[in-house]
This record gives structure tokens, C-alpha cells and sequence, in this order.
């Protein structure tokens, strides 16, 4: 890409969203057993208000900090629960249709090519829906968007490239006789101090759906954390928007916190919402603030409900691919649930080459905002795609698992003209196929003619060719990296597979069994996390932990009769 070389990580992949349809919501089955739920959302008030008096100290005693206190309050109330309101409401928000990966038969279609992504909206907006005590709708999850929201091993980086690779193949838990191959790739690090001067323009909704407890005033707190980040030589603006757009903040210099949250508290949501206006505002102020080599981003805050002005998806996107050419980028903070507009989230995000974060509580936004600030911000390595040919002498069949979003075509690797994924430093990006080896009864009936083709295959060790193709940041030219892939006299057991091997196999399984994968049929929730038990080591922040109870979540909202 010919934008700069920080544009946000989570952009990594290829808008093949862009033509999919955008659909509402079919209301899901009442569930039993609602009160996790409740618990969950007292939890959330305790903890969005908790966590703003520590980022804010005495600016929290303002009148503006108050009223939303005040409002924050408001999760805890037995009065109406957020799953009333998901009831009431869920059929209002959208998302865009897809259908898992298709098996492929290597005979006819060796090689499989995609763009990365680092997005983790998916995995968040999930996790709001089974803590509401409801099963998300299939087409809210992306299952590489699960696998990518945690971290993994780290790997050694060669020093000619910004990014390492690492692969490991085992038997697959769900049918024994097919294999898991799991490619991960790891930037290098980057330090914040180290990071470019950041222009940043917080382009806020606070129109009248945004009057809620875990909108606006959570949107308020999110943007103070990241206010907290902040360096002299950093800048940030404030426009907000509703019925009209509005400049509320200035290019104001980073360490001039308290100005910064001073605007942020004078927020107040009411009105209809005028998005198209107000993005014209935003690039204004991004371009009058802009840093030559430095990051210049703006972060929209949005639950998506555009209701005046242009409202269509493609028309929000055409204006934001144009105007990233002017090299401000753009990305999305999606917010609420009842109208929540996720198609358009990941989709404008993606096209300007930004990323896509769904933020269900104050600690959703302390782990994008401020533990994950690096890869966040700072882009190593622009449109990565990966592409991998598979050996019909060892592999018979295979799928991808996730990343229906980021196919790309066969010829588009090759072609630097084809926009990919960006990986911001130390990021963590990771992608599970599932093989089926020659000799293991096959899903796709075998071709009466093509038969020779498997006997005119070379033979080798090697049962897989991996590249990746980058561009480093602000070149117009890709670079290639490979490595063959040999197949080992014996493949590892599930069991005895590395911890981070297994936990994210155990999320790649979990996004199929939430959207009914017919490749699931055989496996369970419980059989699931067992799996996730035994490799929840290495649980820095309780992310683990807190996957197992949604596990546990969805096997009792799925089979509510075993619930205890």
C-alpha cells in the first residue's frame, strides 16, 4: 500500500467483505437460565466504574464524569436487564452473511491464498452476547477472529524479515484421521516510547441510540485510557456527531490531558445520527493536524446506526477508501448491542486499512487501547497474504478455518496492486487448515478421471509450500518469503501437541460449533473444554480463564437441560 507506514494492524485483510450482503438478525430462541447474565452485568458496572475512577483520579469528580456515572449505574438495575433489551432489540442488528470455507479437493484446487487478519471485534461481540445469556447469531462470528484474540509463543525473528513464521501439525481432535496445520506468524516487537508521533482524531457518535450505559459513557472512558497514553509530540482531535457534525476539541498536544478529558466529559448523546458529514469533518482535522511519518488515524466510535444523510455500507466505504489517499487512516470502535451495525464496522475498517474492535467493557478497551498499543499502531509488515500449496502425494483434501472474508484469488498473490492485511509490531496473527491425508476416507466424492494426476505428483518429503508476501511499510514492492513444509514419519498426537497448539485449536473449534459446522458433528462443548483446560497455561491476563466460562456458557444455552 501507498499509505504510511503506521496504519493499524487490525486492516490486515482484503474486503472481500465488500460485496457480501448485508443481513438483520433472525431473533434467536429464548434461553433459560438466564442469571450468569445478570451476573455478568453487575460485574460490568462494578468494573466500568471502578476502572474510570482509577484512569481519570479527580477529573471523574466533574458534573460530566457524574452524569455518566449515573448512567454506568443503570447495568446493575434489576429493573431492564441488557438481555430484555436483547430480546427486544437483537433483530436490529446486522451483519454480513457468509458460509464457512468448502472443503477443497488438492487434485483440483492445490493451493489456497488469503489475506491476514488481525480484527478481534468478533471474539468480544461473542463474548457480549453469551454474557447476556444469549447464543450469538452465526453470522456474528468470525472464527479467525477468535483464534486471533490471544497470544501465543513467541518466535524467533530473522533479522531480514519483520516477522517470523511457525507451523505445527497434528491429529485433529474432532476426527482423529485428519490433520491440523496450524500457521502462525509473529512481528517483531516494537517498544511505545519508540513509536512515531501519533495525530489522532476521536470522531465520537452521541446521537440518541447511544444513550445507553454501555455506549457512550464506556465509549467516554475507552478514548480517556488511551488519552492516558499519550506523548507531547502526539495530537488529538475531537469531533462529535448527531443530527450535526460538531468540533469539540481542537489539535490539542498529547500531554495536555486535562483538556482532553474535559471535552470527553461535555459529551452527551441525543439526536439522529449524521455519519457521512462528520467523517468529511474528521479527514479536515486529520489533515490540518498531519504528521509527515507519523501516525495519523482516526478512531470512530460508533454502534453504526447512521440514520440521516448516506447510510448505505458502500457509499460510507467509497468515501473512506478516497480519502485514505490523502494517507489518514481510519479505524472502527463498535459499541452496544439492539442496533449494532458489525457489517459496516469491519468493512469500513478494513478499507481504511484500519482495524475493527468491538468494545463490551472497560477491560476490552484497556487490552486494545493500552496493553496492545504497539501493535495497534505501529505497522511493520503491509498486505500480507499467505498462500499455500498443498502435495496431492500426501494431502488429499483440506479447508481453511476462518478467513472466509480474506480469500483472495490465486493470481492476487503476485499482484502488488491487490490490497492485504497490514501486522502492527509483536502482533500475533494465526491460521488452522484442516487436512485430509491420503489413505483417510475422503468427504468429496473422487473424480472418475482426474486420478492420474496424484501419480504424475513429484515425489518429496514435503507435504505442503508455504509463502507469504509483504510489503514493508510505504514501498510499493512485495518481498517473498517460503519454506517448504516436510511431512514427519509420524504426525503428533492432539494430546501431545504444544499448550498454544491445542488452546487454539480449542477456539478454532469453538467459533465452527457456535455456527453449526457440519465438520463439527461429532464433537461437543464438554469435549471442547476439556481440551481448553488442559492448555490454559501461560494466562497472563485471565483471557483463558475467562474462555472457559464462555464455553461453559454456550453448552448450557445449547443443552439447557444439562445445566447445573
Amino acid at each position: 500500500m501507498k499509505y504510511p507506514t503506521f496504519s493499524l494492524i487490525g486492516s490486515l485483510l482484503l474486503v472481500s467483505a465488500c460485496s457480501q450482503k448485508e443481513i438483520a438478525n433472525t431473533p434467536a430462541k429464548p434461553q433459560s437460565s438466564p442469571a450468569p447474565s445478570v451476573m455478568a452485568e453487575q460485574s460490568m458496572s462494578a468494573e466500568l466504574m471502578t476502572g474510570h475512577s482509577q484512569a481519570t483520579g479527580s477529573a471523574s469528580a466533574s458534573l460530566g464524569a457524574m452524569r455518566h456515572n449515573m448512567a454506568l449505574a443503570k447495568i446493575a438495575s434489576p429493573a431492564v436487564s441488557m438481555t430484555d433489551r436483547a430480546l427486544r432489540h437483537e433483530e436490529r442488528d446486522k451483519f454480513s452473511h457468509f458460509s464457512d470455507n468448502p472443503i477443497k479437493q488438492v487434485s483440483l484446487e492445490p493451493v489456497s491464498t488469503f489475506s491476514l487478519d488481525v480484527d478481534t471485534g468478533s471474539y468480544a461481540l461473542v463474548r457480549q452476547y453469551l454474557r447476556q445469556g444469549r447464543l450469538p447469531p452465526t453470522d456474528a462470528v468470525r472464527t479467525e477472529e477468535l483464534i486471533n484474540y490471544f497470544t501465543y509463543e513467541e518466535i524467533h525473528h530473522p533479522s531480514q524479515h519483520p516477522f517470523a513464521v511457525h507451523t505445527e501439525l497434528t491429529t485433529a481432535p474432532w476426527q482423529p484421521a485428519h490433520y491440523l496445520l496450524r500457521v502462525g506468524v509473529q512481528a517483531q516487537e516494537q517498544q511505545r516510547q519508540e513509536l512515531p508521533p501519533a495525530n489522532l482524531v476521536f470522531l465520537v457518535d452521541v446521537s440518541g441510540s447511544m444513550d445507553d450505559a454501555n455506549k457512550l459513557p464506556l465509549v467516554i472512558r475507552s478514548l480517556e485510557l488511551l488519552t492516558e497514553q499519550l506523548r507531547a509530540q502526539d495530537s488529538v482531535s475531537l469531533v462529535v456527531y448527531a443530527g450535526r457534525t460538531e468540533v469539540v476539541l481542537e489539535p490539542t498536544a498529547g500531554n495536555r490531558k486535562a483538556e482532553i478529558r474535559a471535552a470527553l466529559a461535555r459529551l452527551q448523546a441525543g439526536g439522529s445520527t449524521a455519519g457521512a458529514s462528520a467523517l468529511n469533518l474528521a479527514y479536515q482535522m486529520a489533515r490540518k493536524a498531519y504528521k509527515k511519518d507519523g501516525i495519523n488515524r482516526i478512531l470512530l466510535a460508533t454502534d453504526g446506526d447512521f440514520n440521516v444523510g448516506v447510510t448505505d455500507t458502500q457509499q460510507i466505504k467509497d468515501i473512506v477508501q478516497r480519502e485514505r489517499e490523502s494517507g489518514v487512516t481510519l479505524s472502527t470502535l463498535g459499541f452496544g448491542l439492539g442496533n449494532f451495525n458489525d457489517a459496516m464496522m469491519e468493512q469500513i475498517a478494513d478499507v481504511g486499512n484500519g482495524n475493527y474492535s468491538y468494545i463490551d467493557s472497560l477491560t476490552e478497551a484497556r487490552k486494545v487501547l493500552v496493553d496492545e498499543l504497539s501493535s495497534t499502531f505501529h505497522t511493520v509488515a503491509q498486505d500480507v497474504k499467505i498462500q499455500i500449496e498443498f502435495n496431492p502425494q500426501y494431502v488429499r483434501e483440506y479447508r481453511l478455518i476462518g478467513y472466509e472474508n480474506r480469500q483472495l484469488k490465486r493470481e492476487d498473490f503476485n499482484n502488488d496492486k491487490v490490497d492485504a492485511g497490514d501486522v502492527g509490531a509483536g502482533k500475533r496473527v494465526t491460521a488452522i487448515y484442516e487436512i485430509t491425508p491420503n489413505g483417510a476416507p475422503s468427504s468429496v466424492d473422487a473424480l472418475r478421471y482426474q486420478q492420474a494426476l496424484k501419480k504424475a505428483a513429484v515425489s518429496t518429503p514435503e507435504f505442503a509450500f508455504l509463502k507469504v508476501r509483504y510489503k514493508h511499510p510505504n514501498k510499493t514492492q512485495s518481498v517473498l518469503w517460503s519454506q517448504a513444509l516436510v511431512m514427519p514419519k509420524t504426525v503428533t498426537e492432539f494430546s501431545q501437541a504444544s499448550v498454544d497448539h491445542r488452546f487454539a485449536c480449542a477456539v478454532a473449534g469453538f467459533g465452527q460449533l457456535l455456527r453449526q459446522s457440519t465438520q463439527m458433528a461429532n464433537f461437543s462443548y464438554p469435549q471442547l473444554l476439556a481440551i481448553a483446560q488442559q492448555a490454559s497455561a501461560n494466562d497472563r491476563f485471565g483471557l483463558r480463564s475467562e474462555f472457559l466460562q464462555l464455553v461453559q456458557n454456550a453448552n448450557s444455552l445449547t443443552n439447557p437441560s444439562h445445566h447445573e
